[in-house]
């Protein structure tokens, strides 16, 4: 009888706790700019990047990065778009298409190209600290710098981007 009690007392107390807890959404960053770090062109250069979230579907983002090294300088810059797929608790999952310019020098000699990549990718947020993202994205990349390069990617948080969000 005692075991019957306690046992219908833990049900009765997981089902309050279930009862109590509150809707889980994702993270909302509508009309926020965040401002951070990508390496996500193919001429290697680290880039800074910016993402603005218009809304909970739609995401504008850039990066340019440059070196002024003599040998293998150059630079990159490109844009971005992002649509979110579907949202969870500190995370969203979205479809990303992005086009940049690139040129660099390799033992002095000067080329320039492009690079066009689609991709899935997500973007989470650790509890507590919203304002901080970090993306991982895996997809197929076509660029031409020196030579035409057709590949499929899959990029890291390191990679992808890390934005700090104002």
């Amino acid at each position: 009888m005692k075991k019957r009690l306690i046992s219908l007392s833990v049900i009765a107390l997981m089902a309050l706790s279930l009862l109590s807890t509150k809707e889980a959404l994702a993270y909302d960053k509508s009309n926020r700019l965040g401002l951070g770090m990508s390496n996500e062109l193919k001429n290697d250069f680290p880039a800074l990047s910016f993402k603005i979230q218009k809304n909970r579907s739609f995401a504008l983002g850039g990066l340019a990065g440059v070196s002024t090294a003599q040998s293998n300088g150059g630079f990159g810059v490109g844009l971005k778009a992002y649509r979110n797929l579907f949202d969870e608790p500190q995370l969203n999952f979205y479809f990303a298409a992005m086009g940049a310019l690139l040129s660099n020098k390799l033992n002095g000699t000067s080329y320039s190209g492009f690079q066009l990549d689609v991709s899935l990718g997500s973007e989470f947020h650790f509890q507590g600290l919203q304002s901080l993202g970090f993306s991982f994205e895996f997809g197929a990349s076509a660029y031409k710098n020196k030579n035409f390069v057709f590949q499929t990617l899959g990029n890291n948080f390191i990679v992808s981007a890390i934005h700090f969000y104002l």
